[in-house]
């Protein structure tokens, strides 16, 4: 099968946001990213506003026409951002406000809010959820007794394990995924992922349903060009 690409435009935020303008127009970027092939449009926006803006959030969500991924921590804000736009996928995350990026799945001990119920209203909206996660049999249970739809294995230390030994670096992330995907929960998985390790990743777990990536892929655009750069992320997935 082939895998889905969703790009992240938080970076695209970030270059934004850096000289206080609108340059570039992430409106007009979303769109382009979509006609070059993107199956997906992935947002995280954090309360400090430091890349995508609450304003982007709903201005994206009336010219998206792939699949709108939002991503945070379920928190009230975010869940009426949710409730809102109502998104095609709304993947929860653990972080805390001032990580700079996601950097681990959730924890039991993270587990301090009713996140079953709060999966339970977010898919009564229609929206498919998934849970961060890291690749371990166990989280994927959680994500079971939670009642996600999907998982997204964090690929964090894949991305830095496979310059050391790429066999050891995927075994996790096979066990992991086949186990989610016998129990009939799609396997996502993002952070880190680039033009070198994205191909071992897909061969090794052939029914991975959507890759996230975003700050691997801007700067890959900012040698090989935006339209360039979509179609080599496609290919090592297709």
């Amino acid at each position: 099968m082939n895998t889905r690409l969703s790009v992240n435009v938080n970076k695209i935020a970030t270059l934004r946001n850096a000289r206080g303008a609108n340059n570039p127009d992430i409106i007009e970027i979303v769109s382009k990213i979509e006609s070059f092939g993107a199956n997906g449009i992935t947002i995280h926006p954090r309360p400090d506003e430091r890349h995508i803006t609450l304003n982007d959030a709903y201005e994206l969500s009336k010219i998206v026409t792939t699949d709108y991924n939002i991503e945070g921590y379920p928190d009230d804000r975010f869940l009426k951002i949710i409730n809102d736009i109502k998104p095609d996928q709304v993947t929860l995350v653990p972080d805390a406000p001032d990580v700079v990026t996601s950097n681990r799945g959730w924890l039991e001990s993270d587990l301090n809010i009713d996140l079953k119920s709060i999966v339970r209203s977010i898919k009564d909206l229609g929206s498919k959820v998934s849970l961060f996660i890291d690749p371990t049999i166990s989280m994927v249970e959680l994500a079971l007794n939670c009642e996600v739809d999907r998982v997204e294995l964090y690929t964090g230390p894949y991305a830095k394990n496979y310059k050391i030994d790429k066999e050891l670096s995927v075994s996790e992330y096979i066990k992991s995924s086949k186990f989610a995907y016998k129990n009939n929960l799609d396997v996502n998985a993002g952070h880190d992922l680039d033009l070198n390790n994205l191909e071992f990743l897909k061969k090794n777990i052939p029914f991975l349903y959507e890759v996230s990536i975003g700050h691997a892929l801007v700067c890959d655009a900012l040698l090989f060009g935006l339209e360039n750069t979509l179609k080599s992320y496609l290919s090592k997935i297709s």
